[in-house]
């Protein structure tokens, strides 16, 4: 019986060790709006709220009191490895309702400063 008990406790005890882990499965978290560089390829400058909502979609986080100035961010957490996790984002100013700067952690469009019209 005391072997019993003394079992029991041990394995009450290394249930909450963090070296089991490996075993638990933890699904990926994504959040946000993931975006991809051929999505920012398709800004150009000049283009108007409505074009950049239909190639980027709606941006995630609305600034109340700045409407010119959008953000998409992205964060994944990997329920496999903290090495795995990983953040974007992309934040686009906006004058006149038409696309003034982009600023983000994808390259930058190489037609970016070429408006759609020419």
């Amino acid at each position: 019986m005391k072997n019993l008990i003394i079992a029991s406790a041990l394995m009450i005890i290394l249930s909450g060790c963090s070296a089991l882990d490996g075993l638990v499965y933890r699904i990926d978290i994504p959040q946000g709006n993931y975006l991809e560089q051929r999505d920012i390829d398709k800004l150009r400058i000049n283009m108007s709220k409505a074009q950049v909502e239909f190639v980027m979609g709606t941006p995630v986080a609305a600034n109340v009191f700045r409407h010119d100035v959008w953000h998409y961010i992205f964060n994944m957490n990997a329920g496999t490895s903290a090495a795995d996790n990983f953040q974007s984002y992309v934040l686009l100013r906006f004058e006149n309702d038409r696309l003034l700067s982009y600023e983000g952690t994808f390259e930058r469009p190489a037609n970016f400063d070429t408006p759609l019209d020419q």
